[in-house]
């Protein structure tokens, strides 16, 4: 195992690891007072299924989940020309080996290593795939419930309290699982400068997680929202 691993690589491999499922979790779960921009996102999704009830017409609410499932539809129709050339990259891993070996400044590494750096950044975008996938159903599940909802006229208190509470927590688990998708994109790309160094692993993590913080906590959208609510 460590004939076909060196210990640089699995530290560098381990830090990815860490980096990504840390700041899943800092983001998801530990962070979520500090309201990050998919927690603050959360209000405007039950601002609008609150609009959504006092409307007769329906269909701007359709076009709207249409038009991110097409987005959910693109993010998994691009993570499969991904693993394709992964898998391409797994089946010519010959060819991939001589490549990195003529380039200047990097550590070429074992053919053995090299397919499982290969192998590691197919299962990425696989794990991608399915989030991808199953925000599109639950965006089309979203879409049933639009056309179930009751109008206007048929609602009580209860139902304009509640159905829109509901339909925002549905559709927040869709763009949780979105989020996830795009997130996973993000650090599969940060693994891809491994197979040219793993120092390079390590460098490119740390500016993901830095980005994706700075996104998430710190964008200037996020206090556009935040200011815009507080006049809401």
């Amino acid at each position: 195992m460590y004939d076909l691993i060196p210990l640089v690589d699995l530290f560098a491999f381990a830090f990815f690891l860490f980096g990504w499922m840390g700041y899943a979790a800092y983001a998801d779960i530990k962070a979520i007072g500090r309201r990050p921009i998919t927690v603050v996102m959360n209000d405007y999704r039950l601002r609008w299924f609150e609009r959504m009830l006092e409307r007769e017409n329906r269909m701007p609410d359709v076009n709207i989940t249409v038009a991110i499932s097409r987005s959910c539809m693109l993010f998994a129709s691009t993570t499969v020309l991904f693993i394709a050339g992964s898998l391409a990259m797994l089946g010519q891993v010959g060819s991939v080996y001589n490549l990195i070996d003529s380039l200047e400044y990097t550590r070429t590494p074992s053919q053995g290593l090299l397919e499982l750096q290969i192998m590691a950044l197919t299962f990425v975008f696989v794990y991608a795939f399915f989030k991808f996938i199953w925000a599109i159903r639950l965006f089309n599940n979203l879409l049933i419930l639009l056309g179930a909802a009751p109008q206007a006229s048929d609602c009580d208190d209860a139902v304009r309290r509640e159905y829109p509470k509901n339909m925002a927590r549905f559709c927040s688990r869709a763009f949780y699982n979105m989020n996830k998708g795009v997130r996973t994109y993000t650090f599969g790309l940060a693994l891809l400068p491994w197979l040219l160094h793993p120092l390079l692993l390590i460098a490119s993590t740390v500016v993901v997680i830095a980005v994706s913080y700075r996104r998430d906590f710190r964008s200037v959208s996020l206090e556009v929202l935040e200011e815009m609510r507080s006049h809401h």
